[in-house]
């Protein structure tokens, strides 16, 4: 790539006019007037601007819509992995958007819900092949009115209050650290007879207990934010992500204090009454204090713009244009703990990246490529082409279904006339017998006169 304004989110910020060389999925240069190898394709994007792909830290793209399995409170065994969608539109719509990886989570019906899935949106590619294999294992938990069912009537199921929530987390920590010591012991040998039984659900939450899983935890309110970090400090767990963490800013000291990373909406609230008291202060307010802040989607459409939603960051809290696009960049790479692979633009990271019409950052620029791994998934002219195909395809399939229909009507007048010409008298007597039951009626009748 040659001539282009790239915005790396690394350490050698912006650059203009520069180039990009990638091999083999990698980036191997950046910089000004680079010397390209005998072999290399030129593709010049002069007055243009490349960003790292956009991460999009919370969302339920690529599955059916059934990310809640909300019969009971517990659910850490179920795996979004195992149902991964790679037809989904929405993949390819994201891609058009400078999208390149999401963190597909499971819902916030459950105190702890089931495990989540990053991928990379490679369209095309099989269900196994959109999974960033790099990326640790994660899961799903939640607090507030979605766990304890405050706006859908209630279900009767444990928990119903915030106190319960905070409380059956807590046994199941406690749970799965008796689980985890048991196993310890029997491999050690500290234990004979027969293993312990295998528990899929504490299984998990023993990873969580052991740093190889992290937390991605759904919150809004101060209060439970609080008490949630403090349990997690009770068990020297440090938190992945809190998720929408809409009141954030008020305890932006204790995000800090923990080392919780905050996933947030840029203006998104008011839906509930415990999304009421936020403001679009909140991302920069956790900024300042030194959170690791990201904007995210939560919402297949609201995915496809991710880039405006990081200016907001400028407008509301004056935050400087590079590190308002790390909110949708390099943050959530750092977030889900795949900073080492993709998230920003430098030598031997993913050739993840985005070429816009002009700053990313603008309400006007357009995304005009977006490439995953150094190859091209998603491009104007490409798209152009495809489009004018599938206008083709579907007039010759109309124009087909007329031809049919138009052959079957003739077919079936040309078997009415030959019904009408093939019948006698006499069959027509018999079919007459045969619709009144009895053979001997009107025809037999009128034989008989």
């Amino acid at each position: 790539m040659r001539g282009a304004t790239i915005w790396t989110s690394g350490p050698l910020g912006k650059l203009d006019n520069a180039d990009l060389l990638f091999r083999d999925g990698k980036i191997i240069a950046i910089g000004n007037d680079l010397v390209s190898p005998a072999d290399a394709e030129v593709i010049r994007v002069d007055g243009k601007h490349i960003a790292p792909g956009i991460i999009d830290c919370h969302s339920h793209i690529a599955t059916d819509g059934g990310v809640n399995e909300s019969g009971q409170g517990i659910t850490a065994e179920v795996r979004i992995k195992d149902f991964i969608d790679e037809s989904e539109p929405a993949i390819y719509r994201q891609l058009a958007s400078g999208v390149t990886t999401a963190n597909i989570l499971h819902g916030s019906a459950n105190p702890i819900g089931g495990q989540n899935c990053v991928i990379k949106l490679r369209w095309g590619a099989s269900m196994a092949d959109l999974v960033l294999q790099e990326a640790p294992k994660g899961i799903k938990f939640a607090l507030g009115e979605n766990v304890k069912q405050s706006n859908g009537g209630g279900s009767g199921r444990y928990p119903g209050s915030r106190m319960g929530v905070e409380q059956i987390i807590r046994d199941q920590l406690m749970a799965a650290r008796l689980y985890d010591a048991e196993h310890r012991r029997y491999r050690e040998g500290e234990r004979i007879g027969l293993p312990p039984r295998t528990d899929l659900q504490l299984e998990a939450l023993a990873e969580v207990l052991r740093g190889e899983r992290w937390i991605h935890c759904h919150s809004y309110r101060q209060d439970e934010i609080v008490a949630f970090l403090d349990l997690l400090d009770e068990f020297q767990v440090q938190v992945g992500t809190l998720q929408h963490v809409l009141e954030g800013y008020k305890v932006a000291d204790r995000l800090k204090q923990h080392g919780a990373m905050a996933s947030t909406f840029a203006d998104w609230w008011g839906y509930k009454f415990e999304a009421f008291d936020a403001t679009p202060f909140n991302g920069a307010v956790m900024h300042h204090e030194g959170v690791t802040v990201s904007f995210n989607s939560d919402d297949a459409e609201l995915a496809t713009h991710l880039n405006t939603e990081a200016a907001k960051a400028m407008k509301y809290g004056g935050i400087d244009e590079q590190d308002a696009l790390k909110f949708v960049t390099l943050n959530p790479a750092l977030q889900l703990r795949i900073a080492g692979h993709t998230g920003s633009l430098e030598v031997g990271k993913d050739a993840d990246f985005a070429v816009w019409s002009e700053s990313p950052l603008s309400t006007a620029a357009r995304c005009e490529q977006t490439w995953v791994d150094g190859r091209n998934y998603f491009s104007l002219e490409q798209d152009a082409a495809l489009r004018e195909r599938d206008v083709r395809v579907r007039a010759q399939l109309i124009q087909e279904i007329l031809r049919a229909r138009a052959g079957m009507e003739n077919a079936t007048s040309g078997d009415k006339e030959a019904s009408k010409g093939s019948f006698s008298e006499e069959s027509r007597w018999l079919k007459y017998d045969a619709f009144c039951g009895c053979g001997s009626g009107k025809r037999g009748a009128q034989q008989s006169e």
